[in-house]
């Protein structure tokens, strides 16, 4: 188990195009991952958007999930999202997850994202894991 950040977002799709996403194991049951606000994650009020916190609580939760889940693909079946503060250019993001349960086929999480030592997106969710085909 390491304890530095990893860039995960290192194949094409939407994080890499979106500005990337670093992320750790702390244990078992816990991860973090963190991102740098760019001016393409805001919205018109020039905070950050909240599809972008989204998208940036959906991979690092779900790396989270694939990683408790022994590292086989997993799928979001459901994720709740709270945002309860904002951020703006050039912020860091730490997204902090949970594994709350895991069983053979899912994987329950909570996660919250900081910023400035702030509470700004918490979200509960479900992952799937994908077993491979025999």
């Amino acid at each position: 188990m390491t304890n530095e950040f990893e860039q995960i977002s290192i194949k094409p799709g939407f994080m890499k195009h979106n500005g990337g996403i670093l992320f750790r194991t702390v244990s078992d049951n816990e991860y973090e991952f963190k991102a740098i606000i760019n001016e393409n994650h805001l919205n018109a009020a020039g905070i950050t958007h909240g599809g972008y916190l989204s998208a940036l609580v959906d991979a690092g939760a779900g790396t989270a999930a694939h990683r408790a889940a022994d590292n086989l693909p997993c799928v979001t079946i459901s994720l709740d999202l709270k945002f309860i503060g904002a951020s703006k250019l050039g912020d860091e993001i730490t997204g902090f997850t949970r594994i709350l349960k895991k069983t053979n086929t899912l994987v329950f999480l909570f996660c919250e994202l900081k910023c400035n030592n702030k509470i700004i997106t918490s979200a509960s969710g479900v992952w799937k894991i994908l077993k491979p085909k025999s």
